[in-house]
């Protein structure tokens, strides 16, 4: 199982333009590197002052607090599709707006404490959920958004956007 877990995903397996995700995922068993993201992650939010989670870097963007709900909405659709495709689902996926779905999360209403706990528990569950897959559905394939896509690809997109997200708020909001 480490060999399909440790390999990045070929081409193939996503669409192009997530290239960029791909790329900022480290080597190692991507479930291992996920967990570990996970930490680095819940660390970072930790070290948000409370007052400083709707901060915008400028008007009109997402605050720090949306940032976070929008990482949460990634992973449980990222996660779902992953499941969909691993339990052999063969209805295609469609794609989502993420300016809709931060717009309606509410989440200024939120402490960024509670944000947190969020994420970082429905990552814990999703890690135990793709430690449950045998070794060959991470080469499932699905149709999400009308292209074709794998579970190993997702969980690596799903990864590379978290690790991009977070670049982005150190170097923009901080």
């Amino acid at each position: 199982m480490d060999g399909i877990l440790t390999q990045k995903p070929f081409l193939e397996e996503y669409p192009g333009h997530y290239s960029h995700y791909v790329n900022l995922v480290e080597e190692g068993n991507i479930l291992d590197v996920l967990e570990k993201q996970s930490i680095i992650t819940q660390d970072f939010l930790s070290s948000i002052p409370e007052d400083y989670g709707d901060h915008s870097y400028a008007f009109g963007k997402w605050t720090i607090k949306d940032i976070v709900g929008h990482l949460i909405d990634t992973e449980r659709i990222f996660s779902t599709r992953a499941l969909r495709i691993a339990r052999g689902d063969k209805q295609p996926m469609p794609g989502f707006e993420q300016d809709d779905y931060v717009k309606n999360g509410n989440f200024f209403k939120r402490p960024m404490k509670d944000l947190n706990d969020e994420r970082m528990m429905l990552r814990a569950a999703n890690i135990k959920m793709f430690r449950s897959f045998d070794e060959l559905v991470f080469l499932m394939k699905g149709v999400v958004n009308d292209n074709d896509i794998t579970v190993r690809a997702l969980l690596y997109l799903l990864l590379g956007h978290e690790i991009y997200h977070l670049k982005f708020m150190k170097e923009n909001y901080f």
